[in-house]
This record gives structure tokens, sequence and C-alpha cells, in this order.
């Protein structure tokens, strides 16, 4: 039986029951947030909506839109979901020839793009592109002076809107009634994959996804009406998707600003979010930046500054005794961890109190002073940076999912985070871990994580064999290696593929050596090598600012942080900080060493060596750096 009731139609209902609370807040040129309402926004969507129509867009029709986070955005997906359409988003990072695929493979007539930028890339492949035949710019700067080629015509976002504006009441009722005929199973987006390892694949995901989630979530994240969530992950990221229909179908306000420290700290001031959806380098970089204060100041904040902090972690650590939000991987006597901890909690809130006064209420500002959560998504967070916010008295919650599931399937518990998890799976979703032969392992045993959920998507867009290799019996293979707690909380430990096999058979996975090497103010990005090799070697990526206050501290001479490179006490310098880092005291095995490394000159970039949320594309990394990996083991 199909069931009525999609993104759209969960909106509406918020309109009439919120319709003068401000939906978006968009920065206008004068750098100066602006509120749209939620009544202003379901009218434009509408007025949006019904010159798609007019324009012969019809249900089921593929929507291309090439653009970064702005209002617009929003307003086209919801204009293409109310009238059935679907919509098929990319960033304006994308390539020429990314987009040109895309377009192709997606058999999209009609695609929205940033600005001229976009729609030159688009034109560029418009002799494969044979069904498109509309363009439509947010943009309209320069976009009068294009060349067309004949059968498309060009419109700017703002000449579109105006068709829909003219549409009489009659008109509106025809957008009305689309809108109520949605069905929950219709595909709602088609988002393409990074494409790291061949072509982008199309992930078709349904209404359902997205409502699954929204359904559910509120068990783990009490998003409550009124609230506002600072926005600065790329809007078309399944990630940011489902958080947006989280909250824009209960009645939150979404900030838009940029994961940039010199624009968010003071949007962060201005806007004073409750809620922040990041990944973990930029949680990273928000820490890295506060330690790098500190680093030029005076000897005695700095060392308020390192007690109040040694001070958190360890209150931190007794407090989690005390509630229980150590990790099981085996059953732990909840009793005697009460009582252990109960002196230690004891001695230390005096001191706590004071580093909070002193040092952590000063960071909490910082947030703007009502922040009631950050929600890490997008990649496994380093134990360091759980470790520092959770010392602040900021409570930052670990997600997990992909893009093949819309794409949410755990979040730490808002009232009960157990650190070092990604929580427990949301409501109604089954999870295996299995072992190299297939077979299911018991709590505390690492193995791949399959999981079998609703929210599923329908499958790769015309790839049946991609699909069927991952997805079976309802059964999804994410790809994960993870451990899982006798409570039924997870660790994600790295990716299958990503494991790196030396010539002794020894199986090393890179991410947690990756992370440890990070806590060093001197290295800003590294990527473990060494596959089929006797040794591990990394790529290192330097932070030229540390860098150049080193070698001024110690009386060295330069022009510039890249010149430093070659110069044989910094690179014994980093030596001695990985060697001091992936050590044996720090846990770490005799094989998961790094014996050599490169220095990079240039950091990765999104786009190019990361994806859009900050991860290392390895199998890309491997093809730039090839000679450099290369030299790494002759």
């Amino acid at each position: 039986m199909e069931r009525i009731d999609t993104i759209p139609q969960r909106f509406k209902k918020t309109v009439e029951k919120y319709p003068s609370h401000v939906l978006t807040m968009v920065k206008d040129s004068n750098k100066e947030f602006q509120p749209t309402t939620y009544a202003d926004f379901y009218g434009e969507g509408a007025a949006l909506g019904l010159a798609l129509m007019k324009t012969g867009i019809k249900r089921g029709d593929h929507i291309g839109i090439i653009s970064d986070n702005r209002k617009e955005w929003l307003l086209t997906d919801f204009a293409a979901l109310a009238i059935g359409a679907i919509d098929v988003p990319r960033g304006s990072d994308s390539t020429a020839d990314e987009i040109t695929y895309i377009l192709d493979h997606a058999d999209c007539p009609i695609s929205f793009a940033e600005n001229k930028t976009q729609v030159e890339k688009i034109l560029s492949g418009i002799e494969k592109l044979t069904e498109l035949k509309t363009i439509i710019s947010y943009d309209a700067s320069g976009i009068s002076e294009l060349t067309l080629p004949a059968g498309v015509k060009i419109l700017t976002f703002e000449e579109l809107l105006e068709i829909g504006k003219k549409e009489t009441s009659k008109g509106r009722e025809k957008f009305e009634k689309e809108l109520a005929e949605g069905k929950t199973e219709e595909l709602a987006t088609i988002l393409y994959t990074s494409g790291t390892t061949g072509p982008p694949k199309g992930v078709m995901l349904t209404h359902y996804t997205f409502i699954f989630q929204v359904d559910r979530i509120n068990k783990n994240l009490p998003l409550m009406e009124g609230e506002t969530l600072m926005t600065v992950l790329p809007i078309w990221h399944s990630y940011e998707r489902a958080v947006t229909y989280m909250c824009t179908c209960k009645g939150l306000t979404l900030a838009y600003s940029k994961p940039i420290g010199a624009i968010l700290m003071p949007d962060l001031n201005k806007v004073r979010p409750h809620w922040m959806t990041s990944v973990p380098r930029i949680w990273e970089a928000v820490r890295t930046g506060i330690y790098r204060q500190m680093e030029i100041a005076s000897p005695a904040v700095k060392k308020i500054f390192q007690f109040s902090v040694k001070i958190g972690q360890i209150y931190s650590y007794f407090y989690n005794m005390f509630k229980g939000r150590h990790p099981q991987f085996q059953k732990r006597n909840q009793i005697f961890d009460i009582v252990i901890s109960i002196l230690p909690l004891i001695l230390l809130t005096p001191p706590y109190l004071l580093a909070n006064l002193l040092v952590f209420k000063k960071i909490k500002e910082k947030l703007g002073g009502r922040f009631k959560a950050g929600i890490s998504g997008g990649g496994a967070l380093a134990d360091y940076i759980d470790s520092f916010f959770q010392a602040s008295g900021i409570l930052l919650l670990e997600g997990f999912g992909l893009t093949e599931t819309g794409p949410i399937l755990a979040v730490r518990n808002f009232y009960n985070p157990v650190k070092g998890t990604i929580g427990p799976f949301l409501d109604d979703i089954e999870y295996k871990i299995l072992d190299k032969n297939g077979l299911p392992l018991p709590h505390g045993k690492k193995g791949v994580l399959h999981v079998k959920s609703p929210q599923i998507m329908e499958g790769y867009y015309k790839e049946p064999e991609k699909t069927a290799k991952i997805l079976k019996d309802g059964w999804l293979n994410t790809g994960d290696i993870a451990v899982a707690t006798v409570t039924d909380e997870c660790k994600i430990l790295g990716r299958e593929k990503d494991t790196i096999v030396l010539t002794g058979g020894e199986n090393i996975e890179p991410v947690p050596i990756e992370e440890k090497l990070i806590q060093s103010p001197y290295i800003d990005q590294v990527m473990v090598v060494g596959q089929d090799q006797k040794f591990l070697g990394a790529l290192v990526v330097p932070s030229y600012t540390a860098l150049e206050a080193y070698a001024e501290e110690n009386g060295m001479t330069f022009v510039d942080g890249v010149t430093l490179l070659d110069n044989p006490v910094i690179e014994e310098m980093i030596n001695e900080e990985i060697q001091e880092l992936i050590s044996l005291q720090n846990g770490f095995k005799g094989f998961e060493r790094i014996f050599r490394f490169h220095l990079l000159k240039t950091p990765f970039e999104a786009g190019k060596e990361l994806t859009q949320t900050l991860k290392v594309k390895r199998s890309v990394v491997y093809k730039i750096y090839k000679r450099e990996i290369a030299g790494l083991f002759k």
C-alpha cells in the first residue's frame, strides 16, 4: 500500500504550525544575516514549483543542481520535490567532466547552476548532454554574455521565479495538488558518490529514507522548535540534507556559514546556535586554533590553560566512569565503577570548577553561549579531539552513516553519550559484524559492519550489478571495520579497503595512526602508506605557521615555511615528533611505526585529494604522489 508522506508534505505541516518562525538566516552583500520565515519561504518555493511546471517539468523528471550552499538551493530542492521531481545535486568544486557525466548519466532535462562559472562547465560538455534543454543560473552576473548552442536556453533564477509569481490562484491550486499527491516510496534524490575508484555512482534515495530518520532522531537528539542550527557542510551532501530535513520538519532555524575559522567563529558569536553539524576535520581545526592562540600567550596563561585541560580530562574520565559512559567491549561492574569514581570526583570538582571559570567558560562563549551540542559525522572522530571538547564541557556527539543509507544510522545519545563510540543505532535498524568468512562476531570482536534498514537506498541508478555487490537480502555491507559494545553501541575503526597489509602479513588500520600523528602541532595532514611493503611510510603536510614559529625560536634563517622543508633540522624535528607519537608507550605495535616520510609542499584540497567531508581520497593521493611514495620504499 502506497503511503502519502513526503518531505514537502511534512514541511507544509511545519509552515502551518510555525508560519512566523525563521527558517533560514543567510548573509547579504554586507555580510549581515537576513532572515526568511517559514511562510515566506513556502510562498517562494510554491512559485518556483509552478515555474518549473510551466517549463514542462513533471513528476519523475530529474533536475540537476550544481551549486554550493545558498538559500536558492534549498528553495529549488523544496520546489522540485513538491512537484514530484527528483533532484540530482553536486557541488561547485566539481570538474566539468564530472558534471557532464552526472547530468548525462542522470538524464537531466534541466539543471540549475550557481553562477557563470558553473554554467560554462555545463556548456563545455553540452554535446554529450542530449537531454539537457534548460539551464537556470542563481547568479545573473555575466550570463547574458554567454553564447548558447541551438536548442538550449538559459534563464536567471529571478526570471524563473517571476514566471511562477505571475501564476493565478488556479495555478497555485495545481501546485498544491501535486504536493498532496506525493508518495513516500517515490525517489527524492539521486546523489552521486565521489567516484574515487571509477565513475561516480548515483545513489537513489526515497522520501522514506529521510522520513525514517526524521521520525527517530529525537530519541538521540532533542531538536526543539525555535532552536538554531549552524550549517557549514555542503548542503547537497546526504549528511547535511538529512539534518536539514530534520530541522525543517521540526521548526528550527538554519544559519549558513562556512567552515573557515575567520568566518565561522564571528558567525557563531552573531547567531549563537544551539547545534552545529560538522566533520571531524573542522572540530580538529577549532581545537587547533585554540591551542595556537595559547602558543603566543604569556607563560602564565599557557600554564593555566594546560593545567585546566588536564584537570578537565581527568575529571571527565571519572565522570564517565560514574555515569557508565565508558564503552563496554566486555561487561563492566557498574557498582564497582561508581565506588571507584566517587572520591576522585569529590577531589577534582573544586579545581574543575576553577578551570571552567578561568578557561572553559571563555571557550563556550566563543560558540555563542547557548550551544547544546555539536554533531560530528562524515568520518571517525579522533580520541584526542573527543577528549578535548569533553574536558571543556562542550558536548560533541559522534554519528555514523553512508550516502547509501541517506545517511544517518547511529549517533551518540544526547542524554547518555558513550565516549569513543558512534552511539546506538536508530530504532528499527538491524546490524551485524562479520568476520572475513562472513560469520557473525560477538561483542568486543572487530569485523565488517553490515546493516539492514528501510532507509537504505533503492540502489545505484542504472547500476544493478554494482548494487548487488554491496546489497544482498536487504543487508548493506558498509565496508567499515567496527566493534560493538555489550550495550549495543559501535566503534568504527576504519575502512576495510583502507587496511594496509605488509609483506610480513601484518594487517594495519591507517586511521588510528593518522589521528595520532595530527596531534602534533607541526603536522596538519597525513596519509600513511605501505601496502605490500616491509614497513610503513607517510606523506606529511606540515603546519607552516608552526614550522616558522619553531624556526624563529631556534634562531634559524628562512624565506618562508616552504623553504624550511629542505632544512635537515626541521626534518629531524618532524621525525622525532612521529617517533614519539607512534610508539609502544602510546599503544602502537612495532610494525605500526613510521620508518620514512615525505614532506609535501601543498596541502590536500577538497574536491581533489579530499572528499566534501574532508576525508582523504587514498586512491587519488596514491595516483598524484606515486613518485614520492615509491621514493619512500627504495
